[in-house]
């Protein structure tokens, strides 16, 4: 049996243990303890999970890697054909990690109706679209199916929608430049919208409209073997730099690839303040959970001052002594950290069940309710980082046991 060990167990499970004069002062730091856990995992899976969120929504509209002519100088709509027969289409075989690829093309155009008018970009899509992501994002409707013959049916957002004062069921006239020629009378469809889609992210859903990508073609005067883009998505987003030059290799040179977060940086890199904020809490929290057991290491030897005297009476070693303290001080850390483990990890579950916390202005978020996210690597790391962390910071404050000498310990009241 472990000396220290042993007697730590047995102060902590000791009568007087929990009527002395520490024991409120030890709850004090047990609570605290246990906020800072609280506050740790929510900032984590808050943090992350919208992270994720957003990084979903604009791979939602664009994937996450587009492979398009270099000729298209980034722009949002299609102006140089990419024929479709290419290795890496309908399967990327070349590289790993790729989850799907989708042939796109988009050009721009306006909706007209009886009292109003509206810019649009209509995202032609087909058969082998992913149209996963919006299943999430649809109020109302269905979303349009081009498995079978051309038609007329788009999925346009709630918002256009109600800009435009249109509904499910209801037909327009789209209008579209040819070749971008404004001498030229403009190409002229009717659609009719079978679904309405809301994901929350104002800037695409004020501008996207998808309809079957022959009507694209067709006005462009494609074959039906040319389309505006590829859209690449990956298993792994944290891999995507590197996917990415991966990609770039195995493609021919007249095509470029371009990252979502390159292609829209600011918003990435505004998503990229929230690592330094879960950081900068982490940081706080685990300064303050430190202090508070500092503060209760320190009356813990102070009340068994007479103790510690007894010890080093009878021979035993400072660091001995000292290590029946840490012991002490780390088991009161692991009772903060398993209620603060059960608490925090419940607060997260109820509120991906449930979603009870909502934004108070969604469209500065980009989705309405607080989402979460967290794993058990995570959550492990954690709860490891904050009791090592915090039993290193209490190596000092129990260094003062050396400075007690046995005549006056045992004399101390």
């Amino acid at each position: 049996m472990n000396f220290e060990y042993f007697l730590a167990k047995r102060l902590i499970k000791g009568e007087a243990h929990k009527i002395s004069i520490s024991a409120p002062i030890i709850k004090i730091a047990i609570a605290a303890i246990a906020l800072g856990v609280v506050m740790m995992l929510v900032a984590i899976s808050t943090g992350v999970g919208l992270k994720h969120k957003i990084r979903e929504k604009v791979a939602a509209f664009n994937g996450h890697i587009q492979v398009s002519s270099y000729d298209n100088n980034a722009s949002d709509v299609s102006v140089m054909p990419v024929s479709l027969n290419q290795e890496f289409y309908p399967e990327f075989k070349g590289v790993d990690g790729i989850d799907h690829v989708q042939a796109v093309a988009s050009k721009a155009g306006i909706i007209r109706t009886e009292t109003t008018f509206e810019g649009i970009i209509a995202k032609g899509v087909g058969s082998d679209y992913k149209w996963a992501a919006f299943e999430e994002y649809l109020v109302e409707g269905e979303l349009p199916n081009y498995l079978g013959d051309l038609n007329e049916e788009v999925l346009m957002s709630e918002l256009m929608a109600n800009r435009l004062h249109l509904k499910t069921g209801d037909t327009f006239y789209a209008f579209f430049l040819k070749d971008g020629d404004v001498s030229k009378l403009p190409n002229q469809r009717k659609f009719k919208i079978t679904g309405l889609y809301d994901s929350g992210f104002e800037e695409f859903d004020g501008l996207y409209l998808f309809t079957d990508i022959r009507h694209i073609q067709r006005m462009n005067k494609w074959e039906s073997d040319q389309v505006g883009n590829f859209e690449i998505f990956l298993n792994n987003f944290d891999d995507i730099d590197e996917k990415s030059k991966e990609i770039y290799g195995k493609t021919v040179s007249t095509l470029d690839t371009q990252t979502i977060v390159n292609k829209y940086y600011k918003i990435f890199e505004w998503i990229s303040l929230f690592d330094f904020n879960i950081i900068l809490i982490i940081g706080i929290v685990i300064i303050v959970s430190g202090f508070n057991m500092i503060t209760a290491l320190l009356v813990l030897i102070l009340e068994r001052t007479q103790m510690i005297g007894i010890l080093k009476a009878l021979g035993s070693a400072n660091w001995s002594i000292r290590k029946v303290f840490l012991y002490n001080a780390s088991y009161l850390i692991g009772i903060g950290l398993l209620w603060g483990n059960a608490i925090g990890l419940g607060a997260i579950f109820i509120q991906d069940k449930f979603q009870v916390l909502k934004f108070p202005n969604p469209k500065e978020y980009y989705i309405e309710y607080v989402p979460v996210h967290i794993d058990f690597i995570t959550v492990l790391a954690l709860n490891i980082g904050v009791l090592i962390l915090c039993v290193l910071m209490l190596l000092v404050p129990s260094y003062i046991i050396t400075k007690i000498t046995p005549v006056k310990a045992i004399k101390f009241e």
